[in-house]
């Protein structure tokens, strides 16, 4: 088994990014079927040293490390880090164009799957603090009487 990321049963690769910020995903354990929802972004922020005769720190946009990422749980992570990459599969679920969208969709699913109720689900923890801002795009997609339009 891969270790690649896919979306759609395709393999995603950098070059499927385009103008999307992250990614909601699951990773699943083949061993014994359990899943972790979680989300990543694409990009992340690094800090750099001011220049020479400068005060103010700079900052520049770098890819994330999210070829590589197999989510934030301590209890996946072990299980990588023991059982190797080969024990997982790595899907994206849905490709958000912004921060807040992911963290809109990711609570959504985690919600919807009540991975903190079932056995299933590596997950521990569902946070989020989203304000209707931060899904101005998703909120163009629902008619005015509430109902989905997608």
């Amino acid at each position: 088994m891969t270790t690649d990321w896919y979306y759609q049963g395709e393999l995603y690769t950098a070059d499927d990014i385009n103008d999307y910020y992250g990614f909601v995903y699951e990773i699943t354990d083949l061993e014994c079927n359990k899943k972790y929802i979680g989300k990543k972004f694409f990009w992340s922020k690094k800090r750099l040293p001011p220049l020479k005769g400068r005060k103010n720190k700079r900052n520049r946009v770098v890819e994330s490390d999210w070829r590589e990422y197999y989510g934030s749980s301590e209890s996946v992570k072990q299980l990588v880090e023991s059982s190797g990459r080969e024990r997982f599969k790595r899907e994206i679920i849905i490709l958000c164009k912004s921060k807040g969208e992911c963290s809109y969709q990711e609570a959504k699913l985690q919600f919807q799957y009540d991975v903190l109720l079932k056995d299933e689900y590596y997950n521990e923890f569902i946070g989020v603090k989203i304000h209707s801002a931060h899904v101005k795009t998703l909120r163009a997609d629902y008619g005015s009487d509430g109902s989905n339009n997608t």
